[in-house]
């Protein structure tokens, strides 16, 4: 048995491999009437391909909490029962191929009401569809996009009610894994990074106010999360700026205190807060980053960025850089990678019946 498809368990929960698919927007749900925000077939042929090709666990890609909270208007969102019941067809079929299936929690912040990227991403006014945008402080994400309105206290009361709602509704769609969203520039990281918040009260300024939403939000939902179950947290590890962001050693601190208030593994991934940065992109190029804090903190971690090849995700596994691959652009080319690099390494993993003769 090859360390990558090692089962892994993540408390009373056991992972069967440590293949795992990394959160992608679709921006593919109905945008109008009683289902703006459940998943469609789109969702379900994408998510059930990747179980069919045997990863171990699934995170369904970013999911509101609310509809503020989408990225686009065609995003996935979690925030009412008519889309809780739209997912209980994904999750029931993941759990049918031996796939873990988990969801992406999110509140997008400044980031929110734009379009989908295959139509240029640019920010939505309000005869398109778009709404006015929310974040720490009054800052737009970058020229062109919109200044957002500042959040009060007792909206970021409200915002991590409705992180904990969403957890329980992901529960009764029938998700084992939750993962909290705080990574890649969306409202969570919004409140780390001194780049972006600029406030004056207990939720800016020093490193501990900066945390302390994101830490209310994984008290939230733990709350509401069964204790058996896995909670994960997506970070992004540094803004690659030059200086007056959010750094490494940041993330390592960050880490420990996720640890203690119930967090099981740390999603490690870099960037999207600042806009036009140089980011030295090759393959594993984040894994550095996931190394340093599970050997800093011995929180678990999961590395992604650009892990393509079947040995180079072993070494990762088995050297002790992480406790398992997210892999996300590489299961778009390739659904069934984990069978094809179970083939190549010698490791087992689930093959539906009707494949067996692709064995």
């Amino acid at each position: 048995m090859t360390a990558l498809f090692e089962p892994y368990r993540l408390r009373s929960l056991t992972i069967p491999n440590r293949v795992w698919m990394a959160p992608m927007c679709q921006y593919s749900a109905d945008v109008t009437g009683d289902l703006v925000g459940a998943p469609n077939d789109w969702h379900f042929t994408h998510y059930a391909a990747r179980a069919t090709g045997g990863a171990g666990l699934v995170l369904v890609e970013a999911t509101a909490v609310s509809p503020e909270g989408r990225i686009s208007p065609a995003d996935l969102g979690i925030w009412n029962d008519t889309q809780v019941a739209a997912f209980r067809r994904i999750t029931d079929f993941l759990k049918s191929q031996q796939t873990v299936p988990g969801i992406q929690l999110g509140h997008a912040g400044r980031k929110a009401s734009t379009d989908r990227p295959w139509r240029g991403g640019a920010p939505l006014a309000a005869a398109e569809g778009g709404w006015q945008p929310v974040a720490p402080s009054p800052l737009p994400f970058d020229e062109g996009h919109p200044v957002p309105d500042a959040l009060t206290v007792e909206d970021l009361r409200t915002i991590a009610r409705q992180f904990a709602d969403a957890a329980r509704r992901a529960l009764d769609a029938g998700f084992q894994v939750a993962e909290i969203h705080g990574a890649h520039g969306y409202l969570i990281a919004q409140f780390l990074s001194p780049h972006s918040n600029h406030r004056e009260d207990e939720y800016g300024g020093s490193f501990e106010n900066r945390a302390r939403f994101a830490l209310e939000v994984v008290d939230a939902v733990r709350e509401v999360w069964p204790q058996d179950l896995p909670l994960l947290f997506r970070i992004s590890a540094t803004e690659w700026l030059e200086a007056g962001g959010w750094e490494a050693a940041d993330t390592v601190r960050l880490a420990a205190l996720l640890k203690e208030h119930g967090v099981d593994l740390l999603d490690v991934s870099t960037g999207g807060n600042a806009p036009k940065v140089r980011i030295p992109v090759g393959p594993g190029y984040q894994v550095p980053f996931a190394a340093q804090v599970r050997a800093e903190t011995g929180l678990p971690v999961a590395a992604v960025g650009l892990i393509t090849e079947p040995a180079q995700a072993e070494k990762i596994v088995a050297g002790g850089e992480a406790d398992a691959v997210l892999l996300g652009r590489e299961l778009l080319r390739d659904p069934s990678w984990p069978r094809r690099a179970a083939r190549e390494l010698g490791g087992e993993v689930h093959v539906p019946d009707q494949y067996h003769r692709s064995v």
